[in-house]
């Protein structure tokens, strides 16, 4: 004689199992979605009684992403800002996506901005960094590889300072062109360093930069909420701790590390973790 009553039951627990299941796909499908939903961060480093402050917007780790038509959704949230500047900290390119949806976005705010430019892990690893340098460099956009330029805005007169990303540069070269940038600084400017590695604050603090800018970490591509740590990031290994954020470096300099924009370049989902836009005024 069949049990009928213990089928039915065993039959129950199993479409409850897959309901449970099921639903649970759907949810980290919907919050997979919505943490590649690009934000924007805001800094205030202006000093009291500043009154002719700068805006500057931080741009890090693109990877030739796509961000709708033409990049739309992206130049529209930084032109929203109105900046005074603009950083392009690394890895704008990528070594495995074609370099369209980069372009297109350099195109557009080149027009517009001011724009600074270093080099990151992925251009070097795409062996076509040269390359990538003089597309950057044919849309009027400057290029720092171990140099510095002085700017006035805004009444303030600001040295900025660029370094190569270090991938295809031994230690004593990263650190001439660390020298070679701090060199032409002066002690009366405002000085930034814009560097795409994070965790060589040690060295940055060495120096006397106001502000370092820097991405890479991709905030650990799944960030820990409430203490900003990342689970696992390039050259910082698990639970990483310059992630995302401003960050008060060894010397008392600023050091505001951007989570970048990367998303189907990368093979994990971000969680916990937007890609983003930084904007800084001082």
């Amino acid at each position: 004689m069949t049990d009928t009553k213990g089928s039915k039951k065993s039959n129950k627990i199993i479409n409850i199992i897959r309901i449970i299941f099921w639903s649970a796909v759907g949810f980290l499908i919907l919050l997979t979605g919505w943490f590649f939903v690009p934000v924007t961060e805001r800094f205030d480093l202006i000093k009291e009684g500043d009154t002719n402050p700068v805006r500057c917007v931080l741009i890090t780790d693109l990877h030739s992403c796509y961000y709708g038509k033409n990049q739309k959704n992206l130049i529209k949230k930084i032109d929203k800002e109105n900046p005074d500047i603009i950083f392009l900290g690394g890895d704008i390119f990528d070594d495995k996506l074609d370099d369209d949806n980069a372009m297109l976005l350099l195109e557009d705010i080149s027009k517009k901005y001011k724009c600074f430019y270093v080099s990151g892990n992925h251009e070097y690893w795409s062996e076509r960094c040269d390359e990538m340098k003089e597309k950057v460099r044919s849309l009027g956009i400057t290029v720092l590889e171990g140099d510095c330029e002085t700017i006035e805005i805004n009444g303030k007169t600001i040295d900025v300072c660029g370094v190569d990303d270090p991938t295809r540069l031994t230690e004593r070269q990263f650190i001439e062109e660390l020298d070679n940038a701090y060199a032409k600084t002066d002690d009366g400017h405002f000085k930034i360093l814009l560097s795409h590695r994070p965790e060589r604050v040690d060295l940055y603090s060495k120096y006397d930069f106001d502000l370092v800018l820097s991405g890479h970490a991709h905030a650990g591509q799944i960030r820990i909420p409430f203490i900003n740590i990342g689970l696992l990031a390039p050259n910082q290994g698990p639970f990483a701790q310059y992630v995302s954020g401003a960050y008060t470096i060894p010397n008392g300099s600023t050091m505001v590390v951007s989570r970048g924009l990367a998303r189907e370049s990368t093979p994990a989902p971000r969680f916990f973790n937007h890609p983003e836009i930084v904007v800084i005024d001082f």
